[in-house]
């Protein structure tokens, strides 16, 4: 209890530059938690916009599909696993898929297309297809009065094929018994951009492509939206433990989208080299100011050790001062930077040009107020500062009672 009263009586002793050291460790701490609150918020920003887009924060398949993809690797259950995975609390939406390569007649023109079957409702709730139709309306699962399915096509495809909203659209491609799959289709919509990732893409409704590729009840993918994307990996895991048997497997969109991930990583990186850089000036300011107050007070320390102080109490002084300065310094910084994060994390800063993400556009900067962005600049402050303490209290500790007696 003696060397708390000490510690505290030593802090208070030199007001101002305890003061100026706790403000020089609250300013690192306020640009450290503002840093990873606009990083993180910003990158889960980016996130759920790509995987809303079309990924889903999961997907199952069967087997090795998204190594090898073909017509035959299907889920055979899909109702049945939909309907588990409704019940799920995490889980905001389940859109099933089937995938199917195929050459496009629109006129007088051809082109190859990726032709997906999706559930209209479902694909609307999972993901943001709905969102992008730029012509027409969202595709519907009946048939027309003339007994044709209706399709939405890309931008790209369209202007390719020169169609639009109402004309024909002929397909041809394998079907999965064997025979030549070919239909006509009445284009209802045109969905995305020329650089979105529907620009090559016709939508159908599950019926009409299972008809389409003479299916049953088969699909290829499930892809899955949860209420946050942090959840995906853990999620994933659980749900591969569960249906490993069936031959499923479950993937986050980590694992889905690789490369996009890769550089969302690489670019983190780059983030966290600047954090060091401020992690290091304040580091620099509370040695400097630690190191003059051990010199200064070496006579003290003479004294202590004279009358029979131990080293290693001289050491724990030393320490336990510079650790209540950076605690002081995280709740002082705490209360200052939880509203101005509260503030970006609802209202965030609009961006003069937004950039394009494939057809998603992100024109918005937002923070985030977590354990994450809160509690690790504390962690690091409170650490560097003790670490930076250690050479003064190692100094402190092996000093003469004599040389320090003698010392001005």
């Amino acid at each position: 209890m003696l060397v708390f009263k000490l510690a505290f009586r030593n802090v208070l002793r030199h007001r101002r530059r305890s003061l100026l050291t706790l403000l020089s460790m609250s300013g690192g701490y306020i640009l450290l938690t503002l840093s990873l609150s606009m990083s993180e918020g910003s990158y889960n920003d980016i996130i759920d916009l790509f995987t809303r887009d079309h990924t889903g924060h999961v997907q199952v398949h069967q087997s090795n599909y998204l190594d090898r993809p073909s017509l035959y690797k299907t889920i055979n259950d899909a109702e049945q696993l939909m309907a588990e995975l409704d019940t799920k609390a995490h889980v905001v939406g389940v859109a099933p898929r089937i995938y199917g390569p195929s050459l496009a007649y629109g006129k007088n023109k051809s082109s190859p297309a990726n032709v997906i079957g999706i559930d209209p409702h479902r694909e609307s709730i999972t993901t943001t297809l709905a969102e992008k139709v730029k012509q027409g309306g969202y595709l519907s699962e009946s048939m027309s009065g003339d007994g044709y399915f209706s399709a939405m096509i890309g931008q790209t495809l369209a202007q390719n094929l020169k169609l639009v909203p109402g004309d024909e659209l002929v397909l041809i491609s394998q079907g999965a018994d064997g025979s030549i799959a070919n239909d006509i289709f009445i284009i209802s919509a045109i969905v995305g951009t020329a650089q979105s990732h529907e620009r090559l893409n016709v939508y159908l409704s599950l019926g009409a492509m299972r008809q389409f590729l003479s299916m049953g009840d088969q699909v290829h993918e499930l892809a899955i939206t949860l209420s946050h994307q942090s959840q995906a990996q853990q999620f994933a895991v659980e749900l591969n433990q569960r249906w490993s048997a069936s031959g499923l497997r479950v993937s986050p969109w980590q694992s889905v989208e690789k490369t996009f991930y890769n550089s969302m990583q690489a670019d983190k990186e780059g983030n966290y080299v600047s954090m060091g850089i401020i992690i290091l000036i304040v580091s620099i300011g509370v040695l400097n100011t630690v190191l003059m107050s051990t010199m200064e007070r070496s006579r003290e320390f003479g004294v202590l050790k004279a009358i029979g102080t131990r080293p290693l109490g001289v050491f724990r002084l030393i320490l336990l001062e510079s650790l209540m300065l950076a605690l002081a310094s995280c709740v002082l910084g705490f209360l200052i930077a939880l509203p101005i994060n509260y503030w970006f994390e609802q209202v965030g800063i609009p961006l003069s040009q937004g950039v394009d993400m494939g057809g998603v556009m992100f024109d918005h900067l937002s923070g985030e107020i977590s354990s994450l962005t809160m509690g690790l600049p504390a962690l690091v402050v409170v650490t560097s500062t003790v670490l930076v303490s250690l050479i003064p209290g190692v100094r402190a500790a092996r000093i003469s009672p004599l040389e320090a007696l003698n010392s001005v």
